[in-house]
């Protein structure tokens, strides 16, 4: 009798990357705001090229450039470590019920 295991068959899931995640939530927070990327380039003393690629996931934001740029849009780093988490937990729980 051949035993498979369907673990091994199936195709793993995507995980959400934190970059992605913190963009979205930097996005989230500075459209809230109604600041545009130019503003909130010279509020946090960033590149908007730099803000844009952070924006779209496409960057890795060092603790003190997230710090900066949270301070310029008046909210915690928590706050959006907290939003950017709990967007990575709504998609990763979306793709397990999808694949249910």
């Amino acid at each position: 009798m051949m035993v498979t295991n369907t673990a091994l068959l199936e195709k793993p899931v995507a995980e959400p990357l934190l970059r992605e995640a913190l963009g979205a939530a930097l996005r989230a927070f500075r459209a809230d705001r109604s600041i545009t990327l130019r503003e909130l380039a010279e509020m946090s003393s960033v590149s908007p090229g730099y803000l844009s690629e952070l924006e779209r996931g496409r960057k890795e934001v060092s603790s003190e450039l997230l710090a900066s740029v949270c301070h310029a849009l008046g909210v915690s780093v928590a706050d959006v470590l907290i939003e950017a988490a709990g967007s990575m937990a709504i998609r990763s729980a979306d793709s397990e019920f999808a694949r249910i």
